[in-house]
């Protein structure tokens, strides 16, 4: 249902109702020619799969693969032809956006670190740096209390 309002126009003594319509211009998803010169790769690296996700400066996501999404399944998913594969796809991906220089953080440990960073930077993209962002437990949680016999 449309939304009404009501306007008073100069010289009239009634009010009229308007409908209010929006005329916004929706651009298309697919016709923006965005170009990202500089980008940031993140690896997520378990022991059960490998993520990399590609953004721009700012922080949007322009392209992402999994091992899960090529096709791998089960243990295949953590191995380093797997992460190869997937820093080879998430790359495809981003030549439409004519994407020069990358950062890489990697998040994780697992069997495929090394084999991702290659991947990457096989493709042709200049390494502008790598940095490491696994997290690191500080004390654990609390031990439990000694049992009483």
């Amino acid at each position: 249902m449309a939304k009404t309002k009501t306007v008073t126009i100069e010289g009239q003594t009634e009010p009229t109702p308007v409908e209010s319509v929006a005329s916004v211009e929706v651009p298309k998803k697919g016709s923006s020619k965005k170009q990202v010169i500089n980008g940031t790769a993140t690896v997520n690296i378990s022991y059960n799969n490998t993520i990399i996700t590609i953004a721009d400066s700012v922080g949007q996501v322009i392209a992402f693969s999994s091992a899960g999404l090529l096709g791998f399944k089960g243990s295949k998913k953590s191995t380093p032809y797997a992460a190869n594969m997937v820093a080879k796809d998430c790359f495809e991906k981003t030549k439409k956006f004519n994407l020069t220089n990358i950062k890489i953080v990697i998040k994780g440990v697992g069997p495929g670190r090394e084999s991702a960073i290659r991947g990457l930077a096989g493709t042709g993209l200049n390494v502008l740096s790598i940095m490491d962002a696994t997290p690191i437990a500080h004390n654990g949680v609390r031990r439990p209390k000694p049992r009483r016999v």
